[in-house]
């Protein structure tokens, strides 16, 4: 999921000087969190409709590129000049989430897919989900979670910037031995659906700040309903993968997301990062932008292999909550640590 990034000057900066939670979150603030609530359910919904009215999926296959594009200008809308100078300040931090992300992620999805003897189509899915970068779903899960918004951002935009160059060689590296890949159509492809649309929407919202700041409310609900398009597509064409093998593919999403909380944490205060640092970077490791997944299968290779992608989006934004939802109310533990 791709949405508004909430701002972090309220309960970031709450968080970090134990004072209580400020007062009304504002309007954006308060559509992302609603957006990230209702989400799973919309895009549960979504791939049910999928699944029992594949027709109508089918019709939106060809233009999941354009929804994605769509969500990822989104994405280039709420961002700021701040959110990259927030490399210069603090690199170690947003180092270490990135290098986790692209590092780790990719190589457990691998290791799922040795363990779990996956067919080449959902092996290859479940690496490509593993070698994307951040879901900005992640910014609203740590906004919620009392984590540090503002690095969550900064890793989620600079892993973004990435992706064009190490999402195609991670999956042609990790993934080549299951399936042909493509590495340099796959890298088009990203820049098309992904680099320029953000780049768009960070001029845009540089040039007309004022408009934007009118419609950020709004963005997280634009980007629901795209990447509900993308996994109505994608189910419609992976009806017979989910019957044959629904089952092992969601416990593949489940032990990849898990374990990249788990060691996204761990690498973070390995590396003598503060408990908001280390808890950011565990959000920002586990989420990931299967949207692009999604997209980048169902182009690249057959319909199941987008499979992977369409559960991941389900499941981190009900495993995001979920942990959120811990982290929020141990937060008051770690007020007095550094981040």
């Amino acid at each position: 999921m791709t949405s508004s990034s909430p701002a972090p000057t309220t309960e970031d900066a709450a968080a970090s000087s134990g004072a209580p939670s400020p007062s009304p979150l504002s309007p954006e603030d308060r559509s992302a969190r609603i957006a990230v609530t209702v989400f799973p359910v919309l895009i549960l919904a979504a791939a049910v409709f999928a699944f029992f009215v594949p027709s109508a999926g089918q019709a939106l296959a060809p233009f999941t590129a354009i929804f994605l594009g769509i969500i990822m200008f989104a994405m280039g809308l709420t961002l700021t000049v701040p959110d990259f100078a927030l490399v210069a300040r603090r690199p170690l931090p947003v180092l270490i989430g990135v290098v986790a992300q692209y590092l780790l992620m990719p190589l457990i999805g691998l290791g799922i897919a040795l363990l779990l003897q996956l067919p080449a189509e959902l092996a290859v899915g479940v690496i490509l989900v593993g070698s994307a970068p951040g879901g900005t779903s992640s910014n609203v899960i740590a906004y919620l979670a009392k984590a540090d918004t503002a690095l969550s951002v900064t890793m989620t935009s600079i892993s973004t910037l990435l992706a064009p160059l190490l999402t195609p060689l991670l999956t042609l590296w990790l993934a080549g031995s299951y399936l042909p890949v493509d590495a340099g159509a796959m890298a088009m492809s990203i820049v098309k659906m992904v680099l320029i649309p953000v780049i768009g929407g960070l001029v845009v919202r540089l040039l007309l700040s004022r408009l934007v700041d009118r419609v950020l409310p709004a963005l997280p609900w634009v980007s629901v309903a795209g990447i509900s398009l993308v996994i109505i597509a994608v189910v419609s064409g992976s009806t017979e993968a989910i019957v044959s093998a629904g089952a092992i593919v969601l416990l593949a999403v489940v032990l990849h997301n898990g374990a990249g909380y788990l060691l996204g944490y761990w690498a973070a205060r390995l590396l003598r990062q503060g408990e908001r640092a280390a808890r950011t970077t565990s959000i920002e490791v586990g989420m990931q932008n299967s949207g692009l997944a999604a997209t980048l299968a169902a182009g690249a290779f057959a319909p199941a292999a987008a499979l992977p992608a369409a559960v991941f989006s389900i499941w981190h934004n009900l495993s995001g909550a979920m942990l959120a939802t811990y982290y929020r109310r141990s937060a008051e533990k770690h007020q007095d640590d550094a981040s």
